[in-house]
């Protein structure tokens, strides 16, 4: 599948809990809430790749989504990009994401702020150069990412009814349990 006037380049859509490094020219797609995305470029290499978190860290066991968390999503997309080429000295971030989607509190101990907050923090924790971020506000957002360029493209999302769903999905999977599999015991 091929990027709109750009022949050559594939795509990829990622969803919550996924995380996606390549070194072949690519858009990277993802649909963002309260949910954050990080993307990582290596300009020499020009490998890169996107995660999307729902939440900073698990409240308890990961289970078989660890992705769903920040903490977990950074680091397999760290390894993702170093897999497919990259050098960690060269990465640059952009950062997305974190809107107020949802009807709760918009404070500091909120979902969207914790993970703005997350993300900012492990980026300069990391020693990973920010150049971009469109981060907050109300709106979802559709971001495209290239992994070519290195370029991201932002569309906020006003449609009341397109809100409304992704925030019915971020619910849904916010208070999801994690699916475990049936016990078998050996002797």
């Amino acid at each position: 599948m091929s990027a709109p006037g750009r022949t050559g380049i594939r795509v990829k859509t990622i969803y919550l809990g996924e995380v996606y490094a390549t070194a072949e020219p690519t858009v990277i797609k993802t649909l963002l809430g309260s949910c954050v995305a990080v993307c990582l470029w290596d300009p020499v290499t020009r490998v890169g790749g996107m995660n999307h978190f729902l939440l900073p860290r698990a409240l308890g066991d990961a289970g078989d989504d660890p992705a769903r968390f920040g903490v977990h999503a950074m680091d397999l997309l760290i390894c993702e990009m170093l897999k497919a080429g990259a050098e960690r000295s060269r990465l640059r971030a952009k950062v997305f994401g974190g809107a107020h989607v949802l009807d709760l509190d918009e404070g500091e101990d909120s979902v969207p702020s914790q993970n703005i907050l997350f993300a900012l923090e492990f980026l300069k924790r990391d020693g990973f150069r920010l150049v971009g971020e469109d981060l907050g506000g109300s709106l979802p957002r559709r971001v495209h990412f290239h992994t070519d360029t290195g370029q991201a493209f932002v569309q906020r999302i006003a449609s009341p009814a397109a809100s409304s769903r992704l925030a019915a999905v971020e619910r849904r999977r916010a208070t999801a349990a994690p699916a475990y599999g049936t016990v078998e015991l050996f002797r």
